[in-house]
């Protein structure tokens, strides 16, 4: 044994060596395959991207009426049309005909295949790139930007979540401060974050200095991750309370004509308050538009046609916005969704789940538009052409924050986690 150790280079010895202490006094049963993983930086040269909004089209989004139309296949189009873009080869479907104006600086992902096909599984391993397992709760790539990188902004929240379900992962098995702040109505912005008109600063160092004296003696003698996240939470808010920060979170300081360009609805809005936050310096903001869950009647006026015109009129504008303001550079834009449609029609004129092949999109940070990325066959039931699994896509995302996807991160069980478990980026569409 001695010898063999000695062949090591002095990185894979401590690496066994602490691998082994931990089987041992029973933290945990990490496999050996992890002692070829160098102990390497959690960062990576170079980043192309600043932040991140991610868009999350919640209940599995039709990529044939969407990003991958197959207007010569009427038995799959439905009859709807393709309209051409800037970008020579790119068509989008003609509920997108705003975004078509915007196709220099958009990447669509053709090419995307899922084995989970159902809403609670496809939404969870699309945040976190792992199967949902009754365990363990893997964090979303927010919650891993706040643990390598940490806030920019020293009073604001690192990561955002707006209008987000209860089915998002969060921050999994990190600690809680590392999770997002969750936005109901953008409109609104931060709830509860300012003093009662009843209770005056003085007052308040009062309470707070009472509070401080009755807790520092459980806290010194507790020193636990929920208890530590209780006292994160507290300090974080009497900091963002003081803040001239908390202004990022109104959006009626924004021109009225901007707002209606986002549309009038909490989508829109909650893409101009992302744009907001991320000028603030704001990490990872994540805005949720649901609707997309289309079993039924899907080209009734209410249905897919309402929830791609909020998305069109939304994501163009940001696009704009961003662009006009010089901050698409250094801004990753996604919209992701956990699967597609079929191609089949339903008896009741809808798609059915289908996570076999469909589409996302990239745009800004550092990422090439006027491309499309991969190929589906005339159906759009298989991928031909450069298929990409989630955790690819979410390596991809990684990628371009600078964000190593080689690095591990431990869980309170002593299991090793990566941050796109086994995915690699698509270094070609950078």
């Amino acid at each position: 044994m001695k010898k063999w150790t000695n062949r090591l280079d002095e990185v894979s010895r401590r690496d066994f060596m602490s691998l082994s202490a931990l089987s041992c006094l029973g933290l945990g049963t990490t496999p050996l395959s992890f002692l070829n993983n160098k102990v390497s930086s959690p960062l990576l040269n170079n980043p192309t991207a600043k932040n991140v909004i991610y868009l999350y089209m919640s209940g599995g989004m039709s990529h044939l009426d969407t990003f991958d139309p197959k207007p010569d296949n009427e038995e799959v189009s439905g009859n709807v049309k393709a309209i051409g873009t800037k970008t020579d080869g790119m068509q989008l479907s003609e509920y997108l005909p705003l975004l078509a104006k915007q196709s220099e600086n958009i990447c669509l992902v053709r090419s995307l295949n899922s084995t989970a096909g159902a809403h609670a599984q496809g939404n969870y391993f699309m945040h976190t790139s792992y199967i949902q397992r009754g365990t363990i709760r893997h964090p979303a790539m927010g919650s891993w930007l706040m643990k390598i990188k940490g806030k920019s902004n020293d009073t604001l929240p690192g990561n955002v979540l707006i209008q987000g379900g209860s089915g998002h992962p969060r921050e999994g098995f990190m600690e809680s401060k590392y999770g997002p702040l969750p936005i109901g109505n953008p409109k609104e912005g931060l709830q509860n974050s300012t003093l009662p008109r009843t209770v005056d600063e003085e007052r308040f160092k009062k309470r707070r200095d009472l509070a401080e004296k009755f807790n520092k003696e459980f806290l010194k003698s507790h020193n636990k991750k929920q208890v530590r996240a209780y006292s994160d939470l507290y300090e974080d808010a009497i900091a963002l309370m003081k803040s001239e920060d908390l202004k990022a979170f109104d959006i009626s300081k924004e021109p009225e004509m901007l707002r209606e360009a986002y549309g009038n609805d909490n989508f829109g809005q909650g893409c101009l308050l992302a744009r907001r936050l991320i000028e603030n310096d704001v990490r990872f903001v994540e805005v949720n538009l649901g609707g997309w869950d289309n079993h039924n009647n899907i080209y009734d006026e209410d249905v897919l046609p309402k929830s791609a015109a909020t998305l069109d009129k939304a994501l163009s504008t940001l696009l704009m916005d961003l662009s006009r303001r010089g901050m698409l550079e250094e801004t990753l834009v996604v919209v992701a969704t956990e699967f597609g449609r079929t191609p089949v029609f339903n008896q009741n004129k809808g798609r059915n789940h289908f996570p076999k092949a469909f589409s996302c999109l990239l745009a800004g940070g550092g990422v090439q538009g006027g491309q499309v990325y991969g190929e589906t066959n005339k159906s759009g039931d298989e991928v031909v052409d450069k298929k990409i699994t989630i955790p690819d896509f979410n390596a991809t995302i990684a990628y371009a924050l600078g964000l190593s996807t080689d690095h591990i991160e431990m869980s309170s069980s002593g299991r090793p986690f990566k941050i796109a478990d086994k995915g690699r980026p698509i270094k070609d569409i950078f």
